[in-house]
């Protein structure tokens, strides 16, 4: 069973960056999808980013794309969600999840199945 473990939140200052890692164990998956999420209370989960290991490519929300930065380490087992110019408006529960593919932009939680704790991003303004 995979388990994944998020860290690298916590509190950063507008236009600020921070640097989100998300280490995986259990896994056995020779074609894999790493997405990352974030929720806000009262809110639906967005996906904000995708890695298919298929065809080692990345993908980012309109909200994110420019800013946000999906970078793995395959031996490791942990990919890496760099943020910069982070707003208020990114404040939120980061999580990272894994699945088998990516289908682009469209990054939906149903198509994940595995599943960190979350960790805590607040940007300040």
């Amino acid at each position: 069973q995979v388990q994944l473990v998020e860290s690298g939140g916590g509190l950063v200052q507008a236009g600020g960056s921070l640097r989100l890692s998300c280490a995986a164990s259990g896994f056995t998956l020779d074609y894999y999808a790493i997405g990352w999420f974030r929720q806000v209370p009262g809110k639906e989960r967005e996906g904000v980013s995708c890695f298919s290991s298929a065809d080692d490519r990345r993908y980012y929300s309109d909200s994110v794309k420019g800013r946000f930065t999906i970078s793995t380490d395959n031996a490791k087992h942990t990919w890496y969600l760099q943020m910069d110019s982070l707003q208020p408006e990114d404040t939120a529960v980061y999580y990272c999840a894994a699945g088998r593919f990516c289908f682009g932009r469209h990054i939906l939680p149903r198509d994940f199945e595995s599943w960190g704790q979350g960790t805590q991003v607040t940007v300040s303004s």
